[in-house]
């Protein structure tokens, strides 16, 4: 069951982007193939955020402080390893908002 309706309606087509930079770079190592869902909390709480991100390198504060939030710093690794993850989804947002 989709746990997130309402903000993948809300965000559609950026939605779906910024999940599968999540997916692509899986930076906690969660994503087997089959379970596309399994970045859509982290997601959820990055996408309202976005708006609030004026850099590359404020996407990658608030793409970090969610993974701390959602997993705990043990797992999630180095911020240095979420630079590409910034990287993209600033790009995708950037175009979104053009």
């Amino acid at each position: 069951m989709d746990k997130y309706p309402k903000l993948k309606n809300q965000y559609k087509q950026l939605y779906k982007q910024v999940a599968s930079v999540l997916l692509t770079h899986d930076p906690v190592g969660i994503f087997f193939g089959d379970n596309v869902d399994e970045y859509d909390p982290e997601v959820s709480t990055i996408l309202p955020k976005l708006k609030n991100c004026k850099s590359e390198k404020d996407v990658l504060e608030l793409v970090y402080k969610e993974f701390v939030k959602w997993f705990d710093e043990s797992i999630i690794g180095p911020k240095t390893k979420y630079k590409p993850i910034a990287k993209e989804i600033w790009e995708i947002w950037c175009r979104h908002t053009a």
